[in-house]
């Protein structure tokens, strides 16, 4: 298993990817949509400055200017740099699995859930540092920018991705290893259960359909798959397919 929470990668990878994300916006043949390409890709020089530049813009309050947001960003990623490798894997696998992604221009400038979860990162940063009040400020903005609620101080891996994301909850003390899949409408919340470790740990590769409830410390496994709507109040196996009102399992496969 390669979950690590974030992992720096390479100059050169990170070159060579954002190169790419550039080739693909600075050829957009459409004269109204060009200058949308151009203020958010093609101007910057490389991807952690377009990031900065994106959050600040999307998080902006009379409270805390664009200008002011993006300087804190962008110290965040210098940093710790293994947001940006985070960001980066998020958005591959974005492309990889959801058949609405055609390029990785999409997803950076259009896709709610990749934004949501970089902001995460950042308040998350900020939240391991001492500035608790200010990634509460970020994980507020999140709520009401997207509509997707992320606790700051839940611990998430990379390559995941957040389809639609509409009414995502995510708790303080959630796990979610690497390559997982979330739908919208997913809670992934306590019982009540006042301190302590009392949110899911959703092991990597798993699958969370939308409106899933998984509720508890309990475990989902590596690759399991939750079927829409379904609500989990105990540990699912790896490879497991789980569905339903009480959840059961209706199919468990083997590993390759």
């Amino acid at each position: 298993m390669r979950y690590s929470h974030c992992t720096p990668t390479n100059s050169t990878a990170l070159s060579q990817f954002w190169s790419q994300v550039q080739a693909q916006a600075c050829g957009c043949p459409d004269p109204l949509i060009s200058d949308l390409y151009a203020v958010n890709i093609c101007d910057h020089i490389d991807f952690p400055s377009a990031l900065a530049s994106l959050l600040g813009a999307k998080l902006a309050d009379r409270s805390m200017t664009e200008s002011t947001l993006n300087r804190l960003v962008a110290k965040c990623l210098e940093d710790n740099p293994a947001i940006i490798e985070a960001a980066r894997t998020d958005m591959l696998a974005t492309y990889e699995r959801d058949p609405a992604c055609t390029d990785f221009v999409t997803p950076f400038l259009f896709f709610k859930g990749w934004h949501a979860l970089q902001a995460y990162r950042i308040a998350h940063h900020l939240w391991l540092n001492g500035r608790r009040p200010l990634a509460y400020h970020v994980q507020s903005r999140i709520n009401e920018r997207f509509g997707i609620d992320i606790h700051p101080g839940a611990t998430i891996g990379q390559g995941l991705t957040i389809d639609h994301g509409t009414g995502i909850v995510i708790g303080e003390t959630c796990i979610i290893e690497d390559d997982v899949s979330i739908f919208q409408g997913v809670t992934l919340g306590g019982t009540g259960k006042s301190d302590g470790n009392r949110h899911p740990i959703i092991r990597q590769g798993a699958m969370i359909g939308a409106g899933a409830k998984i509720l508890g410390r309990l475990e989902v496994g590596a690759y399991a798959r939750i079927g829409a709507a379904s609500v989990v109040l105990e540990d699912i196996p790896a490879y497991a397919t789980a569905v339903g009102n009480p959840v059961r399992i209706v199919k468990k496969t083997l590993p390759k």
